[in-house]
């Protein structure tokens, strides 16, 4: 079924209004400063804003999980006001139904017909606040979107925009009354960040900048820069696709992932730990993210450390741990860090 597409919005269908393609040098430069404007605004958080960027860039979604107040609605809403693209929260509950997403079809009186309304998945860029608490209809109804990029009403097909990113949230506390993501939906994203609470200093500037920012209500002032248009990133990603990556290191992916499915030679310990290893997907996940994070380091190649930096975002959703590695209090984490110690390297 061909999907038809659904123009989202002035912002996202002009693009008159983006700063224009660049090269590679000022290209990357446009990167950096977005970084730089997203981590004055998010502070206390450069890994989120780096995962964001990183999902930016390899065309992926994030699933971030942190305690309320740590910036993770903060730092999607500034990315989305300094890049073309047009943003909209949903807070999920259990009340929520799936065409509170997707969008419906509506009858107008004036003509007698149904016409289609779209819903909040037709944005840019999409925070799902606390995906967990709605139920599993509403999840699927979500990731499906993800996966295919297209959202399904009746027999028409909805082609959701080329620029789509999902960053789905979960409150690690307040467990009562959630509808937890099967595994095989954890799938669906391509990193799974934990969010901390910021160091002493940290917080410190944060009660300056939320000062700062009490002061600007009070007075009009003018909207954020945007330092990137959809074709830029369209041109970065295209920029990260080519990027130099050693078959040393391909291999190197391959075997860590396949050590999270029989770590039995390199850590045979693990094996009865281990219920269920990570999918392909995974491989082709770390190696996007690590092409993504060797780009914003200004690299036009792939250093081991890009990989291992990030397995641990990559393979933390993907790897489910059996019965005795729960009774041990092992972790997901202590899992990857064992195999990034002891998998060669090439």
């Amino acid at each position: 079924m061909q999907a038809d597409s659904y123009p989202t919005s002035d912002a996202a269908a002009a693009s008159s209004a983006a700063p224009g393609n660049a090269g590679p040098d000022a290209l990357h430069a446009r990167f950096a400063a977005l970084r730089s404007a997203l981590q004055t605004e998010v502070i206390g958080q450069p890994a989120l804003v780096d995962r964001l960027l990183i999902a930016l860039l390899a065309d992926g979604h994030l699933l971030v999980e942190g305690a309320p107040g740590l910036a993770k609605t903060t730092a999607i809403k500034a990315l989305a006001a300094r890049i073309e693209a047009d943003f909209h929260r949903v807070q999920f509950t259990p009340d929520l139904l799936p065409a509170d997403l997707t969008g419906t079809d509506v009858l107008r009186p004036q003509t007698g017909v149904f016409e289609f309304e779209p819903g909040p998945l037709f944005h840019n860029l999409v925070l799902a606040d606390e995906i967990n608490r709605a139920p599993a209809k509403v999840q699927s109804a979500l990731l499906e979107a993800m996966a295919e990029r297209q959202v399904t009403i009746g027999r028409r097909s909805w082609a959701l925009p080329k620029l789509f990113l999902v960053m789905a949230t979960q409150n690690p506390i307040e467990q009562e009354g959630t509808f937890p993501l099967p595994e095989a939906q954890l799938d669906r994203f391509l990193l799974h960040v934990p969010v901390r609470y910021p160091a002493a200093g940290a917080e410190r500037a944060i009660l300056q900048l939320a000062r700062r920012r009490a002061r600007e209500e009070l007075v009009p002032h003018a909207q954020p820069e945007r330092l990137l248009g959809q074709q830029d990133i369209v041109a970065a990603r295209e920029e990260v696709l080519d990027l130099h990556m050693a078959d040393g290191l391909e291999e190197y992916i391959v075997q860590l992932v396949l050590a999270t499915r029989d770590p039995r030679p390199w850590a045979p310990k693990l094996r009865e730990r281990i219920a269920w290893g990570a999918s392909p997907r995974a491989s082709i996940a770390l190696e996007r993210c690590a092409r993504a994070a060797a780009w914003l380091a200004g690299r036009d190649y792939v250093l081991p450390e890009d990989i291992q930096t990030l397995a641990p975002d990559v393979l933390r959703h993907r790897v489910l741990l059996g019965y005795e590695a729960e009774a041990e209090g092992l972790r997901v984490d202590d899992v990857v860090q064992q195999l990034l110690e002891r998998v060669p390297l090439p």
